[in-house]
């Protein structure tokens, strides 16, 4: 019966798993509106700079692996006009209608923009990604303990594959 009741409450939470493509119009209902307790990574971007597309590839696989979290992109201007390009990539957190973090630029994320560095940046302060899990479970220490869980598992699997493919 407990299991039960935890599919249950896990089945409540809310799914994205995707970085969702939204206008100016759709700001304050997208992220500042977002469900109670839903954490929405916001990435202000422009087409054709190479940091915002680094940084947008790393946003949709961790928005795979934390479909709790909402995340969403939009073009700078029409989020904020006259923002500086200059200030491309820009990460936004929000929760609860409030801005609880901001990033400007790649190098925010450590020297090589990875997931798990964008991750582990994420989580310095809150646990912003979450899997679904219970709320007793989202502390920033286990959030942060779940990212270097999967970071560790992939790099296993990398040279697992690494490997495998120099023996042949």
């Amino acid at each position: 019966m407990k299991r039960i009741a935890e599919m249950k409450e896990v089945a409540k939470i809310v799914r994205f798993g995707s970085v969702t493509p939204i206008s100016g119009s759709d700001f304050v209902r997208e992220v500042s509106q977002a469900p109670e307790d839903i954490w929405v990574v916001v990435l202000l971007y422009k087409d054709g700079y190479s940091d915002c597309q680094i940084l947008l590839q790393c946003l949709d696989e961790l928005a795979t692996k934390y479909p709790a979290t909402k995340f969403v992109k939009i073009i700078s201007t029409d989020c904020i006009q006259n923002y500086p390009d200059c200030n491309l990539p820009t990460v936004l957190v929000y929760h609860n209608g409030a801005l609880k973090s901001n990033y400007v630029g790649v190098r925010s994320f450590g020297r090589r923009c990875t997931p798990e560095g964008v991750a582990l940046t994420l989580c310095q302060s809150d646990p912003v990604l979450n899997d679904g899990r219970s709320k007793k479970e989202q502390s920033r220490e286990a959030v942060l303990e779940g990212v270097r869980e999967r970071f560790l598992e992939k790099v296993v699997a990398q040279h697992e594959d690494d490997d495998g493919s120099s023996s042949d």
